[in-house]
């Protein structure tokens, strides 16, 4: 593997900032998933239907990734980069003063039109900026900022809830993201995959509509891929607080527990990927996930439920870890900042119903979110694992010109 102090200054950078990005993305996202209940206090509404902003965040990402994609195959990645994750910081902020649930909605959903396009922009940028054989570790670091940032709100829900409540949780990343701005106008080049000359050679409908059945695998499988971590992770807080009664410093503590077991896997499993193969890898990190499911759903102690959290996310993020490499490789060339992030974000929006499938059910059985939790990582596990059975490869294809 081609380490990190090996690499280019160019590649560093674009490493770093494509890491950042997506894990002050993540940390506007998943602050959501510490206050449902505070949320639905507020303005008098169910939990199931405050649950309704994570599929209006994820139903409008396919939007941004289409968006901030074809911008970013047309003018370059930096800039469009830097200008995407203004967008987010903003929406992201503006969260915090939603006076009604229904300006709550309208601003997690051009949240989630900024959010759609990070992760193609910054994964284009990266994967075209390093050297081929360190694809595996570099798609398992970058995967490994959604659980960061995940790990990130946990900790400012551990610490600082109780002093700034759940609208001051929505404010803590403005800063740090108008920082990583400064930081990728300053640092980080273009992508050296990205040329004027290959953004006017072909738009980005055309190369879709030619390799229209890669795009249809994509999306299938991004759809399972999103039950696999949302399944396990959106209504995760809710089910420790409600069905178990936890405090915010335990469900926080589990949290922080269960992102670091999240991070470690997807660093793991995307480097694993680069020896053994990219599908291989998916295939088996996303059959261990299966005995841990009964620790991680069934227990009834904080400290077994953390112990299965911490196995559930490793194996779940440690098949997630391969993705970024997986999609961006089977990519078309000149399509490469839309063609993955609007397959992945695709998969999102059939996905989105998760959280109130998932609440809907706990709620129809008493309060049982065990069941509902089980039933969706079970059936996301098995489809990846035939998909990507079934599906190509194209580990260390050529990406800069």
């Amino acid at each position: 593997m081609a380490t990190p102090e090996n690499w280019t200054p160019a590649a560093r950078h674009a490493v770093a900032a494509s890491f950042l990005g997506w894990t002050l993305d993540a940390l506007d996202f998943f602050v959501l998933t510490f206050v449902f209940p505070d949320i639905a206090a507020q303005f008098h509404v169910t939990i199931a239907a405050v649950a309704m902003a994570l599929t209006v965040t994820l139903a409008f990402r396919p939007v941004g990734a289409f968006i901030f994609g074809r911008l970013a195959d047309h003018y370059g990645r930096r800039h469009i980069f830097s200008l995407n994750i203004l967008f987010y910081s903003i929406f992201g902020f503006a969260t915090a003063f939603a006076p009604n649930l229904a300006a709550f909605f309208v601003i997690r959903g051009l949240f989630g039109v900024a959010m759609g396009g990070i992760w193609g922009v910054g994964a284009s940028l990266a994967f075209e900026s390093i050297p081929s054989r360190a694809r595996g570790f570099v798609s398992g670091l970058m995967q490994a900022g959604y659980s960061t940032g995940y790990l990130f709100a946990a900790l400012a829900f551990g610490f600082f809830y109780a002093v700034i409540g759940w609208r001051g949780l929505f404010m803590i990343g403005a800063l740090p993201a108008l920082l990583l701005i400064v930081y990728i106008q300053t640092s980080v080049t273009e992508s050296p995959g990205w040329s004027v000359s290959r953004a006017r050679a072909a738009t980005t409908l055309a190369v879709l509509r030619d390799h229209w059945r890669l795009a249809l695998y994509g999306i299938i499988l991004m759809t399972a891929f999103t039950f696999f971590s949302h399944g396990t992770q959106d209504i995760y807080p809710v089910f420790l607080q409600k069905q178990h009664g936890f405090d915010h410093a335990t469900v926080s503590t589990i949290a922080v527990i269960y992102n670091i077991g999240a991070v470690l896997g997807g660093i793991l499993f995307g480097s694993l990927s680069q020896r053994f193969g990219r599908r291989r890898t998916i295939i088996t990190a996303a059959l261990l996930a299966l005995p841990v499911t009964a620790l991680w759903a069934f227990s009834t102690s904080a400290l077994l439920l953390g112990i299965g959290a911490f196995a559930m996310q490793f194996f779940v993020q440690g098949a997630w870890g391969v993705v970024p490499a997986q999609l961006n490789e089977l990519s078309p060339p000149g399509a490469r900042a839309t063609f993955p992030g609007t397959v992945y974000q695709l998969g999102n929006l059939i996905a989105s119903v998760n959280a109130i499938l998932q609440t809907s059910l706990a709620e129809r059985s008493g309060g049982n979110y065990a069941i509902a939790l089980a039933s969706v990582v079970v059936c996301a596990a098995l489809a990846i694992s035939v998909t990507v059975w079934l599906g190509p490869e194209a580990q260390n294809v050529a990406m800069a010109d």
